[in-house]
């Protein structure tokens, strides 16, 4: 596979993904990487009905993921990596899934997250969980859509005030 994007988004496929990620980058592979969701034959069939036809639909535990792709290798299929949670992006890092950056798109409020954009909301453990990804050689940013200007996680994960 040809990972073209590796992102945490907590709602996984939807709208910005459907219409904004796939055709920006020509995508035709999605790969969700979630426990609940590959235990779940509701939750892969809804997935898999809401993508276009030709778009080819993957779900995978982290670690039967991070053990058929420890390496982003190329089959000729570009492949958006979706993972709900920045916590499932570093174990699947831990069991030697290999890539460069990382797209922080959506992740949700809930008690004890404070607002870092108005789609993003991190916990401690979060930031560092993405600064110990960052130490360890991933480009960590943050996008939620194409459109969007892209900005380095590293120059402002330090005005995030807890």
């Amino acid at each position: 596979m040809d990972f073209i994007l590796i992102r945490v988004d907590n709602r996984l496929i939807h709208g910005q993904i459907i219409e904004g990620w796939l055709p920006y980058l020509q995508s035709s592979r999605i790969v969700v990487v979630n426990d609940e969701v590959a235990d779940d034959l509701f939750r892969k069939m809804i997935l898999e009905m809401a993508v276009p036809y030709d778009i080819e639909v993957r779900v995978y535990t982290v670690e039967e993921f991070s053990k058929e792709y420890s390496h982003a290798t190329a089959d000729g299929k570009r492949t958006i990596v979706l993972f709900e949670n920045i916590v499932d992006v570093l174990n699947a890092y831990r069991l030697n899934f290999r890539f460069g950056k990382l797209n922080i798109g959506n992740v949700h409020s809930e008690e004890g997250k404070v607002c870092f954009t108005p789609s993003i909301f991190l916990n401690e453990r979060d930031v560092k969980d993405l600064m110990h990804l960052i130490e360890l050689g991933v480009e960590v940013e943050v996008r939620c859509v194409p459109r969007d200007k892209p900005i380095n996680f590293r120059d402002v994960a330090k005005e995030i005030k807890f």
